[in-house]
């Protein structure tokens, strides 16, 4: 049995300490916000905060992070800044398809987190890795800079 601690409460799992952190949060906790893409880490549809560092979780194993805080989407509504880049989103329609969106706004507020007023540059480096297969990277860009206007407490 492993204890993982997710979104702030302790959660057991039986599976084995290889099984990708991914598997266990959609199968056994019905976290379903984390998606699966590619399965390699090379999309970011899975990306999830271990310890507040964006991560793929894919390729995490449960076994390597039993003593770690793990935040999903679900919990962006808990965090003052997954809240702004969430209705940043929102509010500049972001999302097509939307199926890379909650990976997206992991790595965002990952982003905004270690760089509060990111420039361009700042903005590519810290989304790089996070693929959207609609392309609505001149959106995410546009939410990325309102959200850090707001948090920066511009009117925006």
């Amino acid at each position: 049995m492993t204890t993982l601690k997710i979104n702030d409460q302790q959660r057991s799992t039986s599976a084995p300490q290889e099984t990708p952190l991914l598997w266990v949060l959609r199968d056994e906790l019905s976290l379903t916000g984390t998606k699966f893409g590619c399965g390699m880490a090379l999309c970011g549809a899975c990306t999830v905060h271990l310890d507040g560092q964006a991560v793929r979780a894919c390729l995490t194993p449960i076994g390597s992070v039993a003593e770690q805080s793990v935040h999903t989407i679900e919990h962006m509504q808990n965090d003052k800044v997954g809240r702004v880049v969430q209705q940043a989103w929102v509010d500049l329609n972001v999302a097509q398809c939307g199926y890379c969106q909650a990976g997206q706004i992991m790595s965002a507020v990952t982003l905004l987190k270690a760089t509060p007023k990111p420039s361009g540059r700042q903005i590519d480096d810290g989304m790089s890795g996070n693929l959207c297969r609609c392309g609505t990277y001149p959106r995410i860009r546009a939410a990325i800079q309102l959200a850090s206007r707001r948090l920066a407490g511009d009117k925006a």
